[in-house]
């Protein structure tokens, strides 16, 4: 295992631990929410953090570590609803399965950060933690506009894959500031 990918499973290990313990406390509440829903709460976190960086200082007992944590477990929870709608009534998903489920997604997240850093040579190592958070919201920006189309796209991934996205700048971004630590 190369250092990036040691270093994001430790990211992700953490995030897990973070959905396992709110799984534990809340149980699977997050299943009555829409993925529009989702992508509302996404833009809360990723403008928190924009806000924070802007002003240089953070008034709520947060570390805006914990909102990048934050995005990464709510851009799972959007993809399983994308895959497993629930229903009015029918929402509850037991929390053997919500890991599972969890596994999965930031399974595949994975795999996609290995070709995209194949490809990309790493890129995402030069650049700010700032510039994350902004193709963070951009991202948000157009799953919104996707979701105002009813999902109509004509040139674009679609939602999945900008959640996809998401995630793994959020990572990227754990991982600088661990670093900077």
């Amino acid at each position: 295992m190369n250092k990036t990918e040691f270093e994001y499973t430790n990211v992700i290990h953490q995030c897990k631990s973070v959905f396992e313990k709110k799984t534990w406390d809340y149980g699977t509440s997050w299943r009555i929410l829409r993925p529009s829903s989702l992508t509302d709460q996404l833009f809360i976190k990723a403008q928190r953090i924009r806000t924070i960086q802007e002003a240089g200082k953070n008034k709520v007992d947060e570390p805006f570590e914990d909102a990048f944590m934050a995005i990464v477990n709510y851009c799972v929870m959007a993809i399983i609803q994308l895959r497993l709608p629930a229903e009015i009534g029918k929402t509850e998903l037991d929390s053997q399965s919500a890991i599972d489920w969890y596994e999965k997604v930031t399974g595949e997240a994975f795999e996609l950060m290995k070709a995209k850093n194949h490809d990309y040579g790493e890129a995402w190592r030069d650049m700010r933690v700032s510039s994350l958070t902004d193709l963070i919201l951009t991202k948000v920006l157009r799953i919104k506009q996707i979701e105002d189309n009813l999902g109509v796209t004509l040139a674009s991934e679609g939602v999945e894959g900008n959640y996809y996205d998401m995630m793994n700048y959020a990572v990227f971004a754990l991982i600088h500031l661990e670093e900077l630590k």
